[in-house]
C-alpha cells in the first residue's frame, strides 16, 4: 500500500478511499456519478479492481480516468436511476460520493444501487449533511445551495431508512464527518476561508464544519420487506 493510500486511510478513516482500500483486490466496484477522475483515484488505490461508472456528465474526467474505466455509461438525469437498475452486472461494492444530492429522484437512485450489489456486497455513499443549508456562502460549496446544480437536500434519516428497507445493515453512519487531521488544518484556514469567501481544494474547511454525512452499509441474503 502506497504512502498516500496509508495515511488517508489514518486521517480519512470514513472516507472513499478508505472504503475502496477496504475492499478485495478484484472486487467489482460500481461508480455511481463518476466524475473528478474518480476512476483514476480508485485504480491508484486498487489496481485490480473491476471499474464500472456511470453519470450524466464528463464531470472533471481525463484521459488516464477514461483509460482506468472497464466500462463507462453515460445517462441523462430523467434516466439516471434507470440505467443503474439495468445496468446488468452484480458488483461488490457500489460507491456514490457527492451524487446523491444531484438527483431528480433520490429514492428510486438509493433503490437501484442496492438492487446491483450482489449479497454480502457493499455500499458506500458521501453527501452533504442537512445542516449546511445554514451554512455560509462560499466559493467551492459550502452552503448546499451554492452549487446550482444540487437538488433537494438529502434527508439523513430517510436515506438510511431506505437502506434498510432494502435489505441493508448500516455499519458506519456519520451525519458531519469531521476528521480531526483536516479539521485541524481547517481551523488554521478558517481566516483566510472567511475573508475569502472559499473553500480550500483539499477538504479541510469541509472537514471543519461537518459538510460531509457518510454511510457504510453492506448487503444481507434477501431484501428485507
Amino acid at each position: 500500500m502506497s504512502f498516500r493510500t496509508s495515511f488517508a486511510r489514518w486521517s480519512r478513516p470514513a472516507n472513499k478511499t478508505a472504503f475502496v482500500a477496504s475492499l478485495p483486490p478484484d472486487a467489482k466496484l460500481f461508480d455511481v456519478g463518476c466524475g473528478n477522475r474518480s476512476a483514476e483515484r480508485i485504480k491508484r488505490v486498487q489496481p485490480g479492481i473491476y471499474y464500472v461508472g456511470v453519470d450524466v456528465s464528463d464531470f472533471l474526467q481525463s484521459e488516464a480516468s477514461y483509460s482506468a474505466m472497464d466500462r463507462y455509461v453515460r445517462s441523462d438525469s430523467a434516466s439516471f436511476a434507470t440505467e443503474i437498475a439495468n445496468i446488468g452486472e452484480a458488483f461488490d461494492a457500489v460507491i456514490s460520493s457527492h451524487n446523491i444530492e444531484h438527483c431528480e429522484d433520490q429514492d428510486a437512485v438509493l433503490d437501484a444501487m442496492c438492487a446491483a450489489l450482489k449479497p454480502g456486497g457493499r455500499l458506500y455513499l458521501a453527501f452533504p449533511t442537512e445542516a449546511a443549508r445554514n451554512f455560509p456562502s462560499r466559493a467551492g460549496t459550502l452552503n448546499f445551495f451554492d452549487d446550482p446544480t444540487h437538488r433537494e437536500v438529502p434527508s439523513f434519516s430517510v436515506i438510511a431508512e431506505r437502506l434498510e428497507r432494502n435489505g441493508m445493515t448500516i455499519n458506519k453512519a456519520i451525519r458531519r464527518s469531521r476528521p480531526w487531521v483536516y479539521a485541524a488544518v481547517g481551523l488554521i484556514l478558517e481566516p483566510w476561508s472567511r475573508i475569502s469567501k472559499k473553500v480550500d481544494d483539499a477538504g479541510a474547511i469541509w472537514a471543519l464544519w461537518g459538510f460531509e454525512s457518510i454511510i457504510w452499509a453492506e448487503k444481507g441474503d434477501s431484501k428485507s420487506r
